[in-house]
């Protein structure tokens, strides 16, 4: 179901934020294995898993387990043949840019074409400090985030020569096998941030994830998005606006409520939205959505 401004249907994807589905870690591979293979047979387009090192402690205990999100991603590209394959999101300060640029052409490989780069400016004080990684700030990993999608896009062109930053140096650009997908795999940039963020999505990215909670507050950040398109002189129609939804109609089993939440969105430009199977039975909520929901989304 591609979307076009004002039309009433939209894409929904599976994103998984907890990894609590296991009863041991004997069984995740396995639990995660069903999930990827519900979503990848049932109508949704896009895969994703969260990227952190620690669970977020503002909503569950962070001693929660936190698989890493790209041999996650590694691991749900053997799984899977349709699904489109991203982290929502990583953070820029987690792995070096170029270093990055390398692993997102790896999914896409070995995918066969279907990785994507979910990128952000990162937040989460804790978890930085708490394995001892650099966590500038906020100026700096903004600027770090420019200069690191500056990276992967030259990483992913014909220009095999030096990068020279504020914070990262590259002698060579090199990045071999070329990805699958092209120009370049998809970007999506995560976050809201009016001045920073998306200006950012409008100079480089082919997709924005917003964190908005309703169809006005999604209208407003798009008529931003496309103030910044202006400006930059960019195409805002070729960038696919998502939302990752956080509402509960779906945990407590409310799929109308969900419909008309989803029918609210796509009617002001939202293209995509996430979905997070939470509880003890994911797979079984993944089912009842492409068993129930789609095909009602599809009949707006």
């Amino acid at each position: 179901m591609t979307n076009h401004q004002g039309d009433s249907t939209l894409d929904l994807g599976v994103h998984v934020a907890s990894f609590t589905f296991a009863d041991s870690p004997l069984s995740t591979a396995s639990v995660l294995g069903d999930i990827a293979a519900a979503t990848d047979s049932g109508g949704f387009v896009s895969l994703s898993v969260m990227d952190h090192f620690f669970q977020l402690d503002q909503y569950f205990p962070a001693e929660e387990p936190m698989l890493e999100g790209y041999t996650t991603l590694g691991y749900l590209a053997a799984l899977t043949k349709k699904v489109q394959l991203r982290l929502l999101v990583t953070g820029v300060t987690y792995r070096h840019p170029g270093l990055l640029a390398k692993i997102v052409s790896t999914v896409d490989v070995l995918s066969q074409g279907r990785g994507e780069l979910g990128i952000g400016a990162a937040w989460y004080e804790r978890e930085h400090v708490g394995l001892g990684v650099p966590y500038p700030s906020t100026s700096e990993r903004f600027e770090q985030l420019e200069e690191a999608l500056q990276i992967c896009l030259q990483m992913w062109s014909d220009n095999d020569g030096a990068y020279s930053g504020n914070h990262f140096q590259l002698a060579e650009t090199l990045s071999q096998p070329v990805s699958l997908s092209q120009p370049h795999p998809p970007i999506m940039i995560g976050g809201s941030g009016e001045k920073k963020t998306l200006r950012l999505v409008a100079k480089y990215a082919d997709a924005c994830n917003l964190f908005v909670n309703t169809p006005a507050e999604a209208t407003h950040k798009l008529n931003v998005l496309r103030g910044h398109c202006e400006t930059e002189g960019t195409d805002y129609d070729a960038i696919r606006k998502t939302v990752l939804y956080t509402g509960m109609t779906l945990i407590t089993g409310d799929d109308s409520a969900f419909v008309t939440d989803m029918s609210d969105l796509a009617s002001v430009g939202i293209e995509e939205v996430q979905i997070m199977p939470y509880g003890p039975d994911p797979v079984g909520l993944i089912e009842r959505v492409a068993e129930s929901v789609l095909p009602a989304l599809e009949e707006l």
